[in-house]
């Protein structure tokens, strides 16, 4: 069977977990990328074809004129609306092309919430260009709110500003470098933040937990640790799939970040794919599913067993040492694998040593990620506290 995998720039998603995942599974496998080059070092045993991605004309004519597609998947962000519109094309398994626009945008996000009363987000959209305090809806926003690009991904450019003046600066300096993009200012949320991780073939849903996210002070929003949570309350889980079942949500997989203040859970963004920073290659492994598999089948049009069969009972939590200057990575530890009494340690660097870097106050600060699984959560977290206190990131301006 032909499985056609979308793709930007590689990641550790498609490498390690969809492509083996894929192979697996027996399918032959057609990579269409805008990047080839970088997924030729990545993966040189699969086949490449060079396509602007992010146009489902120009992935539907070139999937035409090569073999016939039995699946078409893409776990990128920004691949989801065309990935979904050219599988439809073909009559493929498919999330449908609404929900993942829904998803990215996050301005149509809040007003579809709005219009289908699951939840009112005071918010407005500015044009590319367009100034915030000549525009009435973004002057009457109570501070402090948030701005962020309209369909931006991984904490880029999320910005909480406490004034007026504040809003002008960090609009301008969002649009120095997205010079075409639209951008959503929207009333901060307060509540911890969380993620609910589902799984579903258009029919049943599947729930595998979710994550309790820790951030960097403000006014920036860099993940810099998550803990497993093999369950959140009911109520919080209710309120949750409702907004999902609201947004078109249910097809393959989905990674949703929400808050909870007040026992009221409010969708922060809805990502219409598998969690990404190693999440993924840890929440198949603590489940002991396979996890890229069944969001594979999927996409080739089989339904999900009613038991996914995932254990239960252990601990995780992932840590992401994150860099907190510019300049040049001149010492940082290798990649690593460790047992830790019964906790099993994964670290993998992010940024090589000799590279230089700006700071971006985003994820593409982080330096590495440590994955760790147990039975406890206070044995894995001892076990992480004393492997990150053993290491040393030096970065050289």
């Amino acid at each position: 069977m032909q499985l056609y995998l979308l793709a930007l720039n590689p990641t550790d998603s498609v490498t390690e977990g969809f492509l083996p995942a894929a192979r697996r599974l027996g399918l032959d496998i057609t990579l269409l990328t805008d990047q080839p080059e970088a997924h030729r070092v990545a993966c040189p045993d699969i086949e490449l074809l060079e396509c602007d991605v992010r146009d489902f004309r120009a992935v539907i004519s070139r999937i035409a004129t090569h073999r016939p597609p039995d699946a078409l998947f893409t776990n990128s962000d920004h691949l989801q609306t065309p990935a979904a519109l050219a599988a439809d094309y073909f009559g493929l398994p498919a999330k449908g092309w609404q929900a993942a626009l829904r998803t990215k945008d996050k301005a149509e996000m809040r007003r579809h919430l709005a219009a289908t009363g699951m939840d009112t987000v005071r918010s407005v959209e500015l044009a590319a260009g367009q100034d915030p305090l000549a525009t009435p809806a973004a002057r009457d926003l109570p501070y402090p709110c948030v701005v962020k690009p309209r369909e931006g991904v991984a904490s880029e450019d999320v910005v909480l500003v406490d004034g007026p003046d504040d809003l002008v600066l960090r609009c301008k300096e969002i649009r120095a470098h997205r010079p075409g993009a639209a951008l959503v200012v929207e009333e901060y949320l307060p509540g911890e933040l969380y993620t609910l991780e589902t799984l579903g073939d258009g029919t049943s849903l599947h729930v595998l937990g979710g994550f309790h996210t820790e951030l960097s002070p403000p006014p920036y929003f860099i993940e810099e640790r998550l803990t497993y949570l093999p369950a959140h309350p009911e109520p919080v889980v209710a309120q949750v799939l409702a907004q999902l079942e609201a947004l078109g949500v249910g097809f393959g997989a989905c990674h949703t970040e929400f808050v909870v203040h007040e026992e009221r859970a409010r969708i922060i963004e809805v990502n219409y794919r598998a969690i990404g920073d190693q999440c993924d290659l840890l929440l198949a492994r603590l489940l002991d599913i396979p996890l890229f598999e069944h969001i594979l089948r999927t996409h080739l049009g089989e339904p999900l067993p009613a038991d996914l069969g995932a254990r239960t009972g252990g601990a995780a939590r992932l840590d992401y040492p994150c860099a907190d200057r510019s300049g040049t990575l001149t010492a940082a530890p290798a990649a690593t694998e460790l047992a830790v009494g019964d906790v099993q340690l994964t670290y993998r660097p992010l940024r090589r040593t000799g590279e230089r870097h700006e700071l971006h106050h985003t994820n593409r600060d982080l330096l590495g990620v440590v994955r760790a699984i147990g039975s406890d959560q206070e044995t894995v977290d001892r076990a992480v506290t004393d492997f990150l206190a053993a290491q040393r990131w030096e970065i050289t301006p």
